[in-house]
């Protein structure tokens, strides 16, 4: 994985080493291992997988499709149609809405939160705080991506004791 994703100096903003996962999708074995590696560390197999918008859709819908189990979007506020639960949430560069529509997620589900990078930590916080707000448990955590420095694990163990993190920078 560390041989293919990319590093871009001053992405989104000045200051910022953004690490690409694009290049990680032309290789449709790496996909697959990927997909295997985060399935063989789960706890247990969740009744859902949400993916947070965008990039947590790509790998998170196959890991759902693998497990057989619904595949939940949490996405961007203002891009999801019917009632929502939102969260608000500061991000390493900014401030951000995650939004989860009210019926994707039943009471009592034990839910899978996936992205493709663990940095700070508050995104999927936000992902953990609307699956409570959907009166369901989080199972655990899973990233490609995990920059140490920022101790976004800190932060998500409030929330699970489990995060799969495939590559740490």
């Amino acid at each position: 994985m560390k041989r293919v994703i990319r590093a871009i100096p001053n992405f989104p903003k000045e200051g910022i080493l953004f690490r690409d996962i694009t290049p990680l999708f032309n290789h449709q074995a790496l996909c697959s291992k990927m997909t295997n590696a985060i399935i063989e560390q789960l706890p247990e197999i969740p009744n859902a997988v949400a993916g947070i918008e965008s990039r947590g859709f790509l790998l998170g819908m196959m890991i759902a499709n693998k497990l057989n189990v619904p595949f939940i979007l949490m996405r961007k506020a203002g891009k999801l149609p019917g009632p929502v639960h939102r969260v608000d949430y500061a991000l390493e560069y900014g401030k951000a809405g995650l939004e989860v529509q009210k019926d994707a997620i039943r009471a009592d589900w034990k839910v899978m939160i996936h992205d493709d990078l663990l940095a700070t930590g508050g995104t999927a916080a936000a992902a953990a705080e609307l699956t409570k707000k959907s009166n369901a448990y989080i199972s655990c955590f899973s990233f490609l991506i995990q920059l140490n420095e920022l101790k976004g694990t800190h932060l998500l163990n409030n929330y699970s004791n489990t995060i799969i993190c495939l590559t740490q920078y």
